[in-house]
């Protein structure tokens, strides 16, 4: 199947509230939307590293001029016949995943689209009904923050994910578990701590909260290991876990007892499939997370979500929570509490609405085969 052309959009996507983590707040996304035209059939695909690179050594300017310069040039008129053989001919380029996976996930959706079956299905997926989770970002008020678990809790989330950051305090969290002592709850660290946290740490252990995810450098492995050692609670692994090598060797020391996969973070949706077929193998549960994308960036997400060894409800947001007007169609919406079912047509189902995505561009390139 030839790769005949493929076309760059960077954009930035205006969010209805800013977005507080560990490490910075957002008030509009910037991410690069990616057109693969294989066998001519479109398939559309979306990568997030955010403006800046906080969340991962990568950002969206950086990842818009690699896939314009090198990735796409690349690959536009080659055959490639599936998922392995596109991660090969990247292989030669170290590093970027999330430029790769702004490829790798349009393919899938072209592919999937020739194949005429919807993507969750294609890749292995039971059955297309998701349980997805609520995620609420870092707040200064305890009033605040126990009213946002309180929604989440009565719109019947099965589990909220608070963002934890220095100054958030562990008393706030304390507040919430005396608030809800039932509720499944987990914190996510983005990396904002060491292990001279290691206090602050232990009086987290007695929360009772479902894991405590990405505690320490984004990079690490060795003090996550001898973290986990000290806890009861379970670490869970993201920004750590950028290939299937890193979750082998997480698994062999212990570094944690769960996995987060984002396809952008892996490099695409083939190396994520990979990672969640390894876990399952290494009895190791798998749950998705989010990189604040429109539609169509949690498309492959969602069909990733329906496999298995995905264990912990999903970071799908439903189309409304962050943006006023998806930039893509169809809305992602909840189809009942805590839930969200995969589309049933060809492909993952989502595509960009064109005159939102000319407004919102900042930078275009089209590279196509000679």
């Amino acid at each position: 199947m030839k790769i005949e052309e493929i076309e760059l959009f960077r954009v930035t996507m205006p969010m209805k509230e800013p977005w507080r983590t560990a490490f910075g707040e957002e008030s509009e996304i910037d991410v690069v939307f990616v057109r693969v035209t294989m066998e001519g059939v479109d398939g559309w695909g979306e990568t997030a590293p955010y403006r800046l690179p906080q969340y991962s050594p990568e950002w969206a300017d950086g990842a818009f001029v690699l896939l314009r310069d090198v990735l796409a040039p690349s690959l536009v008129g080659r055959n490639v016949n599936s998922g392995v053989e596109l991660q090969n001919i990247l292989r030669s380029f170290k590093g970027n995943p999330f430029a790769k996976a702004g490829i790798d996930n349009a393919w899938w959706d072209a592919y999937a689209k020739l194949q005429g079956e919807p993507l969750w299905r294609l890749i292995g997926g039971k059955q297309p009904v998701v349980t997805v989770g609520a995620d609420i970002a870092v707040m200064d008020s305890v009033e605040d923050l126990i009213d946002a678990v309180d929604k989440a809790q009565s719109a019947g989330f099965k589990r909220t994910k608070l963002k934890f950051r220095r100054g958030l305090g562990v008393d706030k969290v304390a507040r919430v578990r005396e608030q809800f002592p039932d509720a499944t709850i987990h914190i996510d660290c983005n990396s904002g701590f060491t292990l001279d946290d290691l206090p602050m740490f232990r009086e987290l252990d007695t929360f009772g909260l479902a894991m405590i995810e990405q505690p320490l450098a984004h990079d690490d492995l060795v003090d996550h290991a001898r973290l986990q050692s000290e806890l009861i609670t379970p670490i869970c692994l993201d920004e750590s876990i950028v290939s299937i090598d890193r979750a082998r060797k997480a698994i062999d020391i212990d570094a944690c007892r769960w996995i987060n996969i984002k396809p952008g973070r892996v490099g695409g949706l083939t190396n994520a499939i990979a990672i969640h077929d390894y876990c399952k193998q290494r009895h190791t549960p798998c749950w998705v997370g989010g990189m604040l994308e429109s539609a169509v960036g949690q498309g492959p997400s969602l069909a990733l979500s329906t496999l298995p060894n995905m264990r912990y409800p999903a970071d799908i947001f439903p189309s409304d929570r962050l943006y006023s007007q998806d930039l893509s169609e169809p809305d992602i919406v909840l189809s009942a509490p805590s839930e969200v079912t995969a589309p049933s047509i060809a492909g993952h189902g989502f595509k960009p609405v064109i005159e939102r995505l000319q407004r919102l561009t900042i930078e275009r390139a089209l590279v196509r085969s000679s």
